[in-house]
């Protein structure tokens, strides 16, 4: 088989493949790989492996070991690169050899939805360890944790403190992204559950409605394509504990009324299998939409709402906190002084009157990555209002007229670029694409399946 053979073998595998010599020079690659660098890598135009992927830096004498026939190859798994777009993918690097052209071959395979999956359990796992170690100043964490002194903080403070005391009551958590909805749910979890009562949580936005529905509910072997063997879903992990659904607004009418049923009968079964299971799990749901509007527009159950509508919190905006801006950022300020090893004692007056002025539409998330950003470059003992950067409001403009040209139009085109434009503007997240058209998920899948997108 020649060097073209195997190029196009990969392609049709869909895996990126080059081919390059002793040297490390890429003599060849096939289309996926081309797409790749177009995309992904900072030196397209470059053909020395090295400088393409810089990860093999120091593995010279291991790659020459796998073209001489000495190991049967040299792999690098999870290797993570940040693409033009911005988007990070995850990628299993594999060398092998190529002994009839006296070259290697470098084959590439995206691995980004299983390294997500992977970063995401570390992290939860990390969480969950560094919560059970201070178990024992659980009570404190409720003051401690969530931070604040205004009337709308100590509000939240004192629904968290009610619902120790009812460890199995659905709670849905609602307000702008960034305001806190995730560590409230770790809050009220931790105070009310015993101390090995499993915490999980998934945003239901993040995947795609068959995925969701296999991560929620599990499988049976067979019941799928590559379902080769059986899986535990997170109903079924999170048993006896809390499971945090994040983004519910964002879940599918058909996955809504399975939610529903589980919330009812506290009982599902696995994808692909007609045992029931039953659940002991604790529901925290958060949204950053209008629930009610969403009903009103049949893009919510109206009876799942009614569901989850048991105990609400409201989360407040971090703009209507007033001087609990000042205490957020001087949390974070402690936080990035252990980080970056710096002794920054505070702020200036200017710099607290701009941080108490600012609008914040990213709540406390922006307030955070604008202290760690100041932090960053910060050379004097006080940050000041010119370190914090901060953005002015985005000014909205009135949408112009829309008429048709002289020459008249092609509708179903302008429909299928608008639909394209929605697509991008969501990052693919078909939910997401729908409502910035003002259509149901269905009828926007409809409208991709004609438009063959």
């Amino acid at each position: 088989m020649n060097d073209l053979n195997i190029l196009e073998l990969f392609r049709r595998l869909h895996r990126a493949a080059f081919l390059f010599t002793p040297d490390f020079r890429i003599v060849g690659a096939n289309a996926v790989a081309e797409k790749w660098m177009a995309e992904c890598a900072e030196s397209a135009a470059s053909t020395h492996l090295l400088t393409l992927f810089p990860e093999f830096i120091g593995a010279e004498e291991d790659i020459r070991q796998v073209l001489e026939g000495n190991r049967p190859a040299l792999r690098l798994e999870f290797v993570n690169r940040e693409c033009k777009s911005g988007e990070i993918r995850y990628l299993h690097l594999t060398v092998l050899p190529v002994p009839a052209e006296n070259s290697g071959l470098l084959v590439l395979e995206d691995v980004t939805w299983h390294g997500e999956r992977i970063r995401a359990l570390k992290q939860q796992e990390y969480e969950q360890r560094l919560y059970k170690e201070l178990m024992h100043t659980r009570r404190k964490f409720i003051t401690d944790g969530i931070l604040g002194n205004s009337p709308a903080i100590e509000a939240v403070r004192q629904m968290v403190r009610k619902l120790q005391t009812a460890p199995q009551t659905t709670v849905l958590l609602q307000g702008e992204s960034g305001t806190g909805k995730n560590l409230v749910a770790r809050v009220i979890h931790y105070s009310s559950m015993p101390p090995d009562a499993p915490f999980l949580e998934i945003n239901c936005a993040a995947l795609p409605e068959n995925l969701l529905e296999s991560e929620l509910f599990g499988y049976e072997k067979g019941a799928f394509t590559h379902a080769s063997t059986t899986r535990v879903g997170l109903l079924e992990e999170a048993n006896g504990g809390t499971i945090f659904l994040d983004e519910i607004g964002e879940l599918s009418l058909p996955l809504q009324a399975k939610l529903l049923s589980v919330l009812e009968t506290k009982r599902f079964r696995r994808l692909g299998s007609n045992k029931e299971i039953k659940t002991n799990a604790r529901f925290i749901v958060a949204t950053n939409r209008d629930l009610k509007e969403a009903v009103a527009q049949r893009q919510f159950r109206e009876d799942l709402y009614y569901r989850l509508n048991v105990v609400v919190i409201p989360m407040p905006p971090l703009r209507e906190l007033g001087d609990d801006i000042l205490v957020l950022a001087r949390h974070f300020l402690k936080i990035y002084n252990l980080e970056l090893k710096k002794n920054v004692k505070g702020f200036t007056p200017a710099a607290e009157a701009a941080l108490k002025e600012y609008h914040w539409p990213g709540n406390v998330r922006e307030l955070a990555n604008c202290i760690e950003r100041a932090m960053i470059f910060a050379e004097k003992d006080l940050l000041d209002r010119p370190d914090l950067i901060l953005e002015p409001p985005l000014r909205v403009t009135s949408r112009e007229r829309w008429e048709v040209p002289p020459e008249g139009i092609d509708l179903e085109a302008v429909e299928k670029q608008l639909i394209q434009s929605a697509l991008e503007r969501a990052g693919g997240n078909k939910t997401r694409a729908a409502r910035l058209l003002g259509l149901t998920r269905d009828t926007l899948r409809y409208r991709l399946q004609k438009y063959n997108l």
